[in-house]
């Protein structure tokens, strides 16, 4: 595809860019507000992991929406997505407003809401090359890092503020958002896909057979997505741990909030930084250096997490597990929008998010039970221990070298 207008006139990725931050705020407020509920509600870790699994169970059933986000009209999808999501969160709303807790109904509506954001995101990313040129695509993939981490930044930090206000306001906070994205898919006339070829339609299963095909055959697509499903699992445990352990050092939920909102504003700016020089680092050194260099540096800051305490210092912790997270992000992406057909975008994104991200709800899961059995410090420390002998593994992994020599080496691309 090529196109005359430069990124910062290019009035149709603005509008795009923009309204889907918009969405990632609102879903980054309710990711943090839903286990905050629950605790606050049930004081249960293990009810806030039953909830986590189940906002995270979408991210297993994935793969139909990334066959979607190739059959139809991926504008519209993300607009079905807004109005679902709406829906979804304005029940919760009503019944909190009304002093009603159900936690049938919470894991139900983070279920409804997360999925719908996941195959919004996925029709989003399959959409960008379509609305920017060649040559502008790893800068446009770089601001679009640089806005999911944005988004963090303040999205969580609003999300516990809000929820300290009232444990409805946060999820009207991501009503709005959700309304905001709709109004700016309204506004946006470039096609979000090439034109398909005409003639008979395939089987989902078929299509998604395809691929799945194309993924497995693709070296570097799975083995980064099987590196990231290792230390996805051990993320989603520690930040349970986190709220878990942050619950515990306050007397009420509202100081709570307060303090988990600090630790995620710190954290935010450390993944904004390191989506910001994600494209420098690309240049510098080589997708195995930055693959080893990531996994070292989570083995040597997540054991840290367990002797800890002080809202600043957990930030910074996790300000410098965004950083490795956020260049590594940019590098993986651009290396995959680049050698992936369009018209298999969607599912490519489907496969490798539901490999990287499907052991979410089982660490989610087992982050709960481990707390309620062996408590925050001990059950931190397993997680850096499982992170180190990942760190290890990609170290010696021979796979991992041979990226080295990889076409389409990502240092020349950016």
């Amino acid at each position: 595809m090529s196109s005359p207008r430069p990124l910062r006139a290019n009035r149709d990725f603005l509008l795009l860019w923009t309204g889907a931050g918009l969405a990632f705020v609102g879903s980054r407020i309710s990711t943090v507000a839903y286990p905050m509920l629950v605790l606050a509600c049930t004081g249960s870790a293990s009810d806030a992991g039953i909830v986590g699994f189940f906002a995270n169970l979408p991210y297993l059933l994935q793969l139909a929406g990334g066959v979607l986000a190739d059959r139809v009209d991926r504008r519209r999808l993300m607009i079905a997505c807004d109005l679902g999501r709406i829906t979804a969160v304005t029940t919760l709303i009503a019944a909190l407003a009304w002093g009603r807790f159900w936690l049938p109904q919470v894991a139900c509506v983070a279920f409804f809401d997360n999925g719908l954001a996941i195959l919004y995101r996925i029709a989003e990313r399959a959409s960008v090359r379509n609305l920017v040129s060649d040559d502008d695509l790893p800068v446009a993939l770089s601001r679009n890092e640089a806005r999911q981490r944005g988004a963090g930044l303040i999205g969580a930090p609003i999300g516990s503020f809000l929820f300290a206000v009232a444990r409805w306001a946060p999820f009207v906070s991501t009503l709005v958002s959700s309304l905001a994205s709709l109004v700016s898919l309204l506004m946006i006339r470039t096609k979000f896909q090439t034109e398909r070829v005409k003639g008979p339609r395939r089987s989902m299963t078929a299509d998604l057979g395809a691929g799945l095909s194309w993924a497995w055959h693709q070296p570097i697509v799975r083995v980064i997505a099987l590196l990231i499903a290792g230390s996805n699992m051990l993320f989603a445990a520690l930040t349970l741990s986190l709220q878990y352990i942050v619950r515990n050092e306050h007397s009420s939920a509202a100081q709570a909030g307060v303090a988990i909102g600090v630790i995620f504003g710190i954290s935010g700016v450390g993944g904004l930084l390191g989506a910001l020089n994600a494209a420098w680092w690309t240049r510098v050194a080589s997708l195995p250096a930055l693959v080893i260099g990531c996994n070292v540096a989570w083995a040597v800051l997540m054991p840290l997490v367990a002797v800890v305490r002080s809202p600043a210092g957990l930030g910074a912790l996790f300000a410098g597990m965004g950083y490795a997270g956020a260049l590594w992000n940019v590098a993986a992406a651009s290396y995959q929008q680049r050698v992936t057909p369009d018209e298999l975008q969607g599912r490519l994104l489907s496969v490798a998010i539901l490999v990287a991200y499907g052991t979410v709800p089982l660490g989610s899961m087992a982050g709960g039970f481990l707390l309620n059995s062996w408590g925050s410090v001990h059950t931190v420390l397993a997680l850096g221990a499982c992170m180190a002998g990942l760190a290890v593994w990609t170290a010696l992994s021979p796979a991992i070298r041979e990226l080295a020599t990889a076409p389409h080496d990502l240092a020349s691309q950016t």
